[in-house]
């Protein structure tokens, strides 16, 4: 059993969280993650994983924390 902190920023958060505490039977990708909370992957901007870049098939560890943030538009 693992446990990874997942952190949601700007419009991810609508309808779901701000920040959760999330525990996983076996080692989990941060794709897997994102489909599980029904974030496609073509609308993610950055991904973190303690306070890091990170790659989208990476697994997390025990005591990950994540954060996904969305693409930002704008001019």
């Amino acid at each position: 059993m693992i446990s990874v902190t997942v952190k949601l920023f700007a419009q991810f958060r609508n309808d779901r969280f701000k920040i959760e505490q999330r525990d996983y039977a076996e080692p989990i990708s941060t794709r897997q993650i994102l489909a599980e909370l029904g974030i496609p992957t073509d609308e993610l901007g950055v991904l973190m994983i303690n306070n890091r870049h990170a790659e989208l098939d990476q697994l997390l560890t025990e005591g990950d924390s994540v954060g996904i943030f969305p693409l930002v538009g704008g001019g």
